[in-house]
C-alpha cells in the first residue's frame, strides 16, 4: 500500500538527511524504523504524511503520488486517510479527552448520522484502551499515559488506512510505554491499519512486524 522510491531530502544546517531512501509495506503490517537522533527519522515520517516535501523522489500511497497533491487534496489524505501519533500528546487544553478526540470529524463536516457512528466508534475505542471514564476530564487533569491514549484514539477515529507514530512511547514511564506498546500492535491486528512507528525503543521496535534503520540516509 506504500512504496517510495530513490527519496531524498536536505536541509541547509544539516546537510543531507534521505539519499535515495526507498521502502515498500504492505498493508496492515507493521514497521519499525530506529536510527540515532538526527538520521531523518522523523524527516521520513513527515514526507510519508505529507507534512514535508521531499526534494525529490516517489511516495506511492495506494498507487498514487502523493508528492504531488495540491494543499486540498493533501489536507483530505491527511484528515481522511493518515492517523498521527506524536511523542507529545497535543491536545487542546480547553476541550474535554472526548471533544479531543472527535475534533477530526470537525474538518470533514460529517452528517449527523456519521457524527453518531463515529461518537459511537470513538467510545468503543476509548473503552478497549481504557480512558472512557476520563472523556469527560480535561488534558490536565490525566496522567501522561492516558493522554498518549486519548491521542491514540483521535488518530484512529477516521479510520485511517495508515497510522505513523513518532516516538510514541518517548515520553512515556516504563509501565505506561509498555502498555501502549501493547494497544498498538493489538489495535494493528484487529483494525489492520497499516503501522509504521519511529522509535529509539527497542522494547517497542520489537513488537512490530517488521524493523529497519535508518543509517547514512538509506533504510537498511
Amino acid at each position: 500500500m506504500l512504496k517510495i522510491s530513490n527519496l531524498s531530502k536536505s536541509y541547509l544546517q544539516r546537510g543531507v538527511v534521505l539519499d535515495n531512501l526507498n521502502l515498500e509495506i504492505e498493508e496492515s503490517c507493521s514497521l519499525a524504523i530506529t536510527g540515532p537522533s538526527g538520521s531523518g527519522k522523523t524527516t521520513l515520517l513527515n514526507i510519508i504524511g505529507m507534512l514535508v516535501k521531499p526534494d525529490q523522489g516517489e511516495v506511492l500511497f495506494n498507487g498514487e503520488d502523493i508528492t504531488k497533491l495540491d494543499a486540498d487534496r493533501a489536507a483530505f489524505y491527511r484528515n481522511r486517510k493518515i492517523g498521527f501519533i506524536f511523542q507529545d500528546h497535543l491536545l487542546l487544553p480547553h476541550l474535554t479527552i472526548f471533544e479531543n478526540i472527535m475534533l477530526p470529524l470537525l474538518a470533514l463536516k460529517e452528517s449527523s448520522k456519521n457524527s453518531k457512528e463515529a461518537s459511537e466508534y470513538a467510545l468503543a475505542l476509548m473503552k478497549r484502551t481504557g480512558i472512557l471514564e476520563i472523556k469527560n476530564k480535561f488534558p490536565v487533569q490525566v496522567s501522561g499515559g492516558e493522554a498518549q491514549r486519548a491521542t491514540l484514539v483521535r488518530a484512529l477515529i477516521n479510520k485511517p488506512d495508515l497510522l505513523l507514530a513518532d516516538e510514541p512511547t518517548g515520553s512515556l514511564d516504563t509501565d505506561n510505554a509498555d502498555l501502549m506498546a501493547e494497544i498498538l500492535v493489538e489495535l494493528n491486528k484487529e483494525l489492520g491499519t497499516t503501522l509504521i512507528v519511529v522509535t529509539h525503543s527497542e522494547n517497542l521496535a520489537s513488537k512490530m512486524q517488521k524493523k529497519m534503520r535508518i543509517e547514512k540516509g538509506v533504510l537498511v
